[in-house]
């Protein structure tokens, strides 16, 4: 037992505080598993956690983080023992669970993915959250029946982490991406992920139509609000669009007019509690199907001490990509 580094996020009279500092051992939580982190990455909500933008922390103190990649150091679980290479996404690690932002964790073995053959930790992490959940949209659009034959694709937010990834992984798939962005400077950077068109974010800033001209057969939305109803208004007959995010906003001000008279769908992904086995294949899939050399170009790396600024960044848009956070 001993002290490790941390990012821990307090409450007080004056509000939330963050701060790097050592944390003991013996104040981690309940779990059959405890991991010596490598590596995290830096997500959207992570963000939020790191900010308090959100209530995404749900106890106090909180270590933030809800990706994690690491070594098991020790193991009451039947199907891990000392030096099995694992990673966690979500499970409400960083919410209610103390997370990654550490050089250990103790979690519940139900919660662990081994690494997959062919990724490193620090790949694993460049993926993260962001990516595993762009490839749960993928693969919740293609058991919709939907094929790069019916149309393009549009992806929302293409230069974040979860766009860049769906952008990615839709053109190796064949699809016509439509990346849409707000920065329209990293057109190049989007082209070189795949993407065959780029479409300026103000687009679909409008106040939607009910209907509007059937665009695309399929798309990734991690804005929510009037984007995702101007997508839905603009997707073709028996399309669908697959939502995981909110970076724009909660509400959907939209009709049921895309559903009853398109037959459009919309596809609700969730990354947190999804079943061990939907994990299982997102992360053989992501192994087999994205881009190594493409994920290295879209990937930056970072220490644990510049975790906070970095969350704070990746609220005001300024974080292109996926990040890295090596620890210890």
């Amino acid at each position: 037992m001993g002290a490790f580094k941390a990012i821990v996020v307090e409450k007080g009279g004056g509000g939330q505080s963050v701060a790097v500092r050592d944390f003991d051992e013996n104040d981690l939580m309940e779990g059959d598993v405890t991991v010596r982190v490598t590596h995290s990455t830096v997500n959207y909500k992570d963000g939020l956690a790191l900010t308090g933008k959100a209530p995404v922390v749900r106890r106090f103190p909180m270590i933030p983080g809800i990706d994690f990649a690491g070594t098991v150091e020790s193991s009451s679980h039947p199907d891990f023992k000392p030096g099995d290479a694992v990673l966690l996404n979500g499970w409400g690690t960083g919410e209610t669970h103390l997370g990654a932002y550490a050089e250990k964790s103790r979690v519940k073995g139900d919660w662990l993915v081994r690494l997959p053959d062919g990724l490193s930790a620090a790949q694993a992490m460049a993926i993260g959250t962001a990516g595993y959940t762009a490839m749960l949209a993928v693969i919740a659009l293609e058991r919709h029946g939907l094929r790069p034959g019916d149309g393009p694709a549009i992806v929302t937010g293409a230069a974040g982490g979860v766009g860049s990834v769906a952008t990615s992984l839709l053109a190796k798939g064949g699809w016509h991406v439509i990346a849409s962005t707000g920065r329209p400077q990293e057109g190049d950077y989007l082209k070189t992920l795949g993407a065959a068109e780029i479409v300026e974010r103000s687009e679909l800033a409008a106040t939607p139509r009910p209907l509007a001209k059937e665009r695309w057969a399929a798309g990734v939305d991690s804005v929510g609000s009037t984007t995702l109803a101007n997508l839905l208004s603009m997707t073709k007959y028996r399309g669908a669009i697959a939502a995981c995010g909110l970076a724009g906003g909660m509400d959907l001000p939209t009709s049921v007019a895309p559903f009853i008279l398109r037959g459009v769908s919309l596809l609700g992904i969730d990354s947190v509690m999804a079943p061990k086995a939907v994990r299982l294949e997102a992360w053989q899939r992501l192994a087999r199907d994205l881009d190594q050399d493409k994920l290295a170009a879209m990937t930056s790396t970072i220490g644990l001490d510049q975790v906070i600024e970095t969350g704070k960044a990746i609220l005001d848009g300024k974080i292109r990509g996926r990040v890295v956070v090596e620890i210890g």
